[in-house]
């Protein structure tokens, strides 16, 4: 039997597809893609991709199940990024799990994680996957370091404004006064030191005179404890007393006496204006000497009928001269 013998030119040919298949397979080995496996796309739309790239690696769980194939600008929605995701894994993916894009390592390095969902549906090739945001190991501490830098900022700031008004409040004026209080303050503090001196010396040297006026309030109090029945006795007599001034018409009695004193104040103002008999003989200077004239003139009378009775009482039966005893003025 002869054999089929190829030639020269479908060798080279062979060989070359061959190599060309090889490369192509090597390719997509190495970029993540298995050529003999079914794989599914899904899409995830973002705003910003915060530095992932194509090939990087798409898990569940941790385990990597694929890897971003493509991205590129929605047409019809000029603000967001389309990204590609091819899955060679067979694993079940709902239709409401989320593609979050998020730090694989601490050099910053993007992946997408797949967070599956709770819906019984499954994700088909093709479907949109609802997108999510992990922020970066940086950003979480540049987000916990700011609201820091903030306040320490205006701590600063602060610190720098109470040190101002400080400078300003302790100038020289104001620290040569706070000296000069602390040197007050010291000599007062040696002042009640020394006074505390004093009494400790004074309560230890009159020692024996306080225990005597101790033990003399001691007796008094005893005294007044002995005599406690007396004291409640003279409590009681001021007690009844008190009772009967109230029963008293004792406002009755007073409003009487300032009536009384009221009327006395009235005459006496009657008599001080020279009003009635009274007022003129003490104002009317006149009334005054008439009064003493006829005073002087009534005791000269009763003198003379006292000393010569004959001139004003007498019997005669043939009747009596008028010149005999005839009244005679006395010598001044």
């Amino acid at each position: 039997m002869k054999m089929f013998k190829l030639s020269r030119e479908v060798k080279f040919g062979l060989l070359t597809i061959v190599t060309l298949a090889g490369f192509v397979w090597g390719y997509n080995f190495l970029i993540g893609q298995d050529v003999f496996k079914r794989q599914r796309t899904f899409y995830a739309e973002y705003k910003n991709v915060a530095g992932l790239m194509t090939a990087n690696s798409v898990t569940i769980n941790g385990l990597q199940v694929g890897q971003v194939n493509k991205m590129y600008f929605n047409k019809n929605k000029p603000d967001k990024v389309v990204v590609e995701i091819l899955m060679s894994n067979s694993v079940f993916v709902p239709k409401n799990s989320i593609a979050r894009i998020f730090s694989s390592d601490l050099l910053g390095t993007r992946g997408i994680q797949i967070i599956q969902g709770d819906s019984p549906e499954p994700a088909v090739n093709g479907d949109t996957l609802v997108s999510q945001m992990q922020l970066s190991l940086q950003d979480e501490v540049n987000d916990m370091v700011e609201p820091i830098m903030r306040k320490t900022e205006n701590l600063i700031t602060s610190f720098d404004t109470v040190l101002n008004m400080l400078s300003e409040i302790f100038n020289k004026d104001t620290r040569d006064d706070l000296a000069g209080t602390l040197n007050s303050l010291r000599n007062t503090m040696q002042n009640l030191e020394s006074a505390t001196f004093s009494v400790e010396t004074l309560v230890e040297s009159q020692k024996t005179r306080l225990a005597r006026i101790i033990e003399n309030v001691e007796s008094i109090s005893n005294n007044l404890a002995k005599n406690n029945e007396n004291l409640n006795r003279i409590l009681n007599n001021f007690g009844q007393l008190s009772d009967s001034l109230a029963r008293a018409d004792v406002a009755g009695t007073f409003k009487s006496v300032n009536h009384a004193v009221g009327s006395l104040n009235s005459i006496l103002q009657n008599i001080e204006k020279g009003d009635g008999s009274l007022g003129q003989l003490i104002n009317n200077e006149k009334v005054y000497n008439e009064l003493e004239s006829a005073t002087r003139e009534l005791n000269l009378l009763l003198e003379d009928m006292r000393l010569n009775p004959d001139r004003y009482i007498h019997f005669s039966v043939f009747g009596r001269s008028s010149k005999k005893n005839a009244y005679e003025p006395p010598v001044e």
